[in-house]
């Protein structure tokens, strides 16, 4: 069953994000008391643990939120979904926005590896339905855009 790992957040833009309990989401602005909330298309990041092992099979010490993504699933190909995929993750409603994204600077992770997996294997979503995550929540594919 893919589900939630890890829910992460950071009061500044351009830093590792810190695991709390849970975290609450507001719709059309993301999570409550995180630096990407707010109103455009990325209001939440979401990273896979299979990615993140990736970054540990080169030697790195890394773990859920280094990558600087709100929420780590498991069991979930989240690169290969469409954009306009909806998700119920635990309680919330998201539409997938944007596959990767362009990274203008190289972050501590890419000097440390050669390599940073959030540019090519993060996704982001908007928020469509507010409500509370938490580590293992189900995260399942209510619909697709390619549908």
């Amino acid at each position: 069953m893919p589900q939630v790992v890890a829910t992460c957040i950071s009061e500044k833009k351009g830093e590792r994000k810190t695991q709390v309990e849970a975290v609450t989401l507001r719709e059309n602005h993301g999570i409550v008391g995180d630096a990407h909330a707010g109103e455009w298309h990325r209001q939440i990041s979401l990273l896979a643990t299979e990615s993140i092992e990736k970054m540990r099979k080169l030697g790195l010490d890394v773990d859920c939120g280094d990558f600087a993504e709100n929420i780590t699933t498991s069991g979930i190909e989240l690169v290969s979904l469409p954009i306009g995929t909806r998700l119920q993750v635990g309680e919330t409603l998201l539409e997938v926005t944007q596959i990767g994204k362009e990274c203008h600077t190289r972050c501590a992770i890419y000097h440390q590896a050669g390599d940073c997996v959030m540019p090519k294997e993060g996704i982001f979503a908007k928020v469509i339905t507010g409500g509370v995550i938490r580590p293992q929540d189900e995260v399942r594919v209510i619909s697709s855009a390619s549908a």
